[in-house]
């Protein structure tokens, strides 16, 4: 019964009115509101895209436009990143979602991001208060027909906007950026992997990397890794089992990611640079920036342009988010990508068997704080009716217990639980910076998710400032747990912001960044293990200084590139290998493998142009013998269950030099030589192939393997569900085994930002402004994602004048 209710329920969604954000989409060019809360008017001038252009004769107003503006657009969206937040998703989703929200319980996001709304700075508090109240306005408009279909499908109402919410969406993007602990648990339980097999097989240091700061002729002194809780763990643990678990908990944390569009696989999300203007066709600095997230309908980022007496800025912010992320004012631009250093660190407590809240410390026993979490969980999708769900969370000195396994409590410290972790004070300042001293002065106290921060300004200077808040320990790098009863893994301090990797003006006139190493050997500071492969970064740095002087047409270009460095070196040695193995043999095939596939292979990938495009044969082919290739060596060192943990830049440098130099030691022992082991890898991707595609091997092609997704969590509601659902396409570029600069689907913005004329500027997201399916910017900009060049972003008055389709006049609502 209540089933059928549901489903009537649906239908009656499906006939009613479309929500007001696609009504007024299609409504007249001049509109006015009138609404409590403003103290002067402010006008929105909506362009072609649908992009609010807001302009108020106060900051105030200003915050309060563009938390109207952003909800009128996002308001699902936005709910449903507070929720994952808090976690509070089981309230909507159910069961499903319980282990998730216990994740965020454990970290007090809530609780956390409420202090910071009371402790923020005067102007960041009255910013956030007022966006909250813009936030609110919109809702106070809505009823039950007008509400975001989302609502009325999951059968609830959105509570008022709070300025803690718009924190505690900050902390997700930290999650996210910085999350390395079950890492760090993995590595511990393969102890029979040495230092220097570690170094040998997985190196920090690649030749393809690009740095920005310092070299690796002069060599600081490496902090040495203990190696003690690695041993105990891996004494006292099923390997197989307790990477399996990891493995879960990683997932399901993934999932919650893909989710809201915020997943960064191996912490790995972005490209930027930034070149001066002695590179460039217009004499001044150019500045791009593309984010690397998890595809999701809609992005997670939005786009909007402010303008208030003292702030004049524009670009993309997150909905929830009050101000500009990553963009431009009337003087500078900036980008972020993730710099990634280990900020979170595991302690293994030894708590008391009689007692099951005290703890070990080295002045004796102390006891553990736990604190009782309520979670509401709606009892099914068609029924949502509520229980609550008890949860308790053990906090120790060094942060709450993340992690249990066979009696083994493991206990987080992480830069983000700080409670003066507040990141959006330094976006405030950023967005009003006119120069280089007053963006560093902007980022000295910049505690979030720490970014490689690139930067161009109008009179010609450009920069870069690794800035964040990166731990020193007294021992170790934080690369295992430690003994959480010693203060051997005490942070003493954090890097200076001074020390921070930095550079002003280089004399090359180019900076680059894609997540990989950044800094040279000579850096005297720790910072990670697990950088990202330099594989896009040195294709962004190669075609820099292929041509004397770029556009802003050449950097889009740029973000469109699909070749692939790592997959040509492959792809070359196979055919080399293959190409002997015939001169020297003739025809005879002592493999089995069928001796014409094998050449028409060969031929193949002699003549493919190393692009990853998606009608390429040999694109899919190469990478499905790429990772045989892999997988088999890595097994072969390691064993399977380690070789399964290892993903991403893991092994990437060894697997290059093995292919290109013919390491024996990495040839699988029941191989006589490389050209006996690449026919097996052969064989191996044709099996898998077929298994995905097909038998006909003719119509394999990269494109039709790997599709663009563009999810939404209501796809698959009965009824209502195509409305949300973006149809697959074939996907051009690579994300992994075979790198690009354009990784596809998870390229989540593009923009090039010309100092020598803001309204040159190109700014766009993957499909559109609106979360409403009904309205015309649902998806619009998904054209000039695919091709890479999107629109320009008007910035001038009379530009954005130009631009304008419609405006809307917010009055304050007069006091009788």
């Amino acid at each position: 019964m209540q089933s059928t209710k549901q489903l009537l329920t649906l239908l009656l969604i499906l006939l009613t009115t479309t929500p007001t954000a696609a009504q007024e989409a299609r409504s007249p060019s001049s509109l006015t509101r009138i609404l409590p809360g403003l103290k002067s008017s402010v006008s929105i001038h909506r362009d072609a895209r649908g992009v609010p252009h807001i302009e108020a004769t106060n900051d105030e107003d200003l915050y309060f436009a563009q938390g109207y503006a952003t909800a009128s657009d996002r308001l699902w969206q936005m709910d449903l990143l507070r929720r994952t937040a808090r976690g509070e998703l089981s309230e909507i989703f159910g069961r499903v979602a319980l282990e998730e929200d216990k994740r965020r319980r454990v970290f007090n996001f809530a609780a956390l991001a409420e202090h910071m709304a009371r402790t923020a700075s005067p102007q960041l508090r009255a910013a956030m208060d007022s966006y909250a109240r813009g936030v609110n306005a919109y809702i106070a408009t809505l009823d039950e027909k007008t509400l975001p279909l989302e609502f009325r499908v999951l059968q609830y109402k959105p509570r008022a906007w709070q300025p803690s919410d718009s924190h505690v969406v900050g902390k997700i993007f930290a999650e996210v950026l910085s999350t390395s602990w079950p890492a760090d648990l993995a590595r511990s339980a393969l102890g029979a992997l040495s230092s220097s097999q570690t170094e040998k097989l997985f190196p920090d240091v690649s030749p393809l990397d690009v740095l920005v700061v310092g070299s690796d002729r002069k060599v600081a002194p490496r902090t040495k890794r203990t190696g003690k809780e690695l041993r105990q763990v891996a004494a006292d643990a099923d390997v197989r089992q307790f990477l399996g678990e990891l493995h879960q908990l990683a997932e399901t944390t993934r999932a919650t990611f893909k989710r809201i569009g915020l997943d960064a696989e191996d912490l790995a999300a972005s490209n930027n640079w930034v070149i001066s203007g002695r590179r460039s066709a217009t004499g001044k600095p150019l500045l791009a920036n593309d984010p690397h997230l998890a595809p999701s309908t809609p992005s997670i980022w939005y786009l909007t342009h402010l303008k208030a007496p003292g702030v004049h800025a524009a670009g993309v912010t997150a909905p929830g988010l009050p101000g500009i992320v990553i963009g431009h004012n009337e003087c500078i631009a900036w980008g972020m990508t993730n710099l990634g250093p280990d900020v979170q660190d595991l302690y293994l407590e030894k708590f008391d068997p009689a007692d099951a809240r005290r703890y070990r410390t080295p002045t004796g026993w102390r006891t553990a704080e736990v604190r009782r979490e309520e979670i509401k969980v709606r009892k099914s999708v068609t029924d949502p009716t509520l229980e609550i769900v008890d949860f308790e969370v053990t906090v120790t000195r060094h942060g709450p217990i993340v992690y249990e396994k066979d009696n083994r409590r493991y206990a987080l410290r992480w830069t983000a639980l700080a409670p003066d972790a507040i990141e959006f004070d330094s976006s405030y300042k950023i967005n009003r910076a006119r120069n280089w001293n007053e963006f560093r002065s902007a980022l000295a106290n910049y505690p979030g998710p720490t970014q490689n921060f690139v930067y161009a300004d109008t009179s010609g200077n450009i920069g870069y400032y690794g800035a964040g808040r990166i731990p020193v320990r007294r021992t170790g790098d934080g690369s295992l747990p430690y003994d959480g009863s010693t203060d051997a893994g005490a942070w003493t301090r954090f890097i200076p912001f001074a020390e921070l990797p930095h550079v002003y003006n280089p004399p090359s006139g180019v900076i680059v960044t894609a997540n990989s190493r950044v800094v040279g050997r000579s850096y005297p500071y720790h910072l990670t293990h697990r950088w990202s492969p330099p594989y896009r970064a040195r294709r962004i740095y190669d075609l820099l200084l292929a041509k004397q002087k770029h556009t802003a047409e050449d950097f889009s270009a740029m973000h469109g590139d699909v070749y692939t460095i790592n997959g040509a070196l492959f792809a070359r040695e196979v055919v080399k290998i293959g190409r002997e193995e015939a001169a020297a043999r003739g025809t005879s095939n002592a493999t089995g493998a069928p001796d014409a596939d094998w050449q028409q292979t060969l031929d193949l990938l002699e003549q493919w142009d190393h692009r990853m495009a998606s009608d390429s044969r040999a694109a899919i082919l190469a990478s499905a013998m790429y990772e045989a290739f892999r997988r088999r060596v890595l097994v072969a060192l390691l064993g399977p269950e380690a070789a399964a943990d290892f993903r991403g830049r893991d092994g990437s440098a060894f697997i290059d030099e093995a292919i290109s130099k013919r390491s024996p030691e990495a040839l699988p022992k029941e191989f006589r030589n490389y050209a006996e082991f690449l026919r097996a890898c052969y064989r191996d991707a044709r099996e898998a192939l077929a298994k995905r595609l097909g038998d006909d091997a003719g119509l394999w092609t990269w494109g039709r393997d790997v599709q663009a997704r563009f999810p939404h969590p209501l796809a698959r509601a009965p009824l209502v569900g195509q409305r949300f659902t973006i149809p697959l396409f074939p996907q051009n570029g690579a994300g992994s085994i075979f790198p690009t600069v354009n990784v596809g689907s998870s390229v989540s913005m593009q923009f090039v930002a010309d100092t020598s004329d803001w309204d040159a500027t190109r700014q766009g997201v993957a499909l559109g402004q609106s979360g409403d399916p009904a309205s015309p910017h649902w998806k619009d900009q998904l054209a000039d994602w695919r091709a890479s060049r999107p629109q320009v972003l008007p910035f001038s008055a009379s530009a954005v004048a130009r631009a304008t389709v419609q405006t809307l006049q917010i009055l304050p609502a007069t006091n009788k």
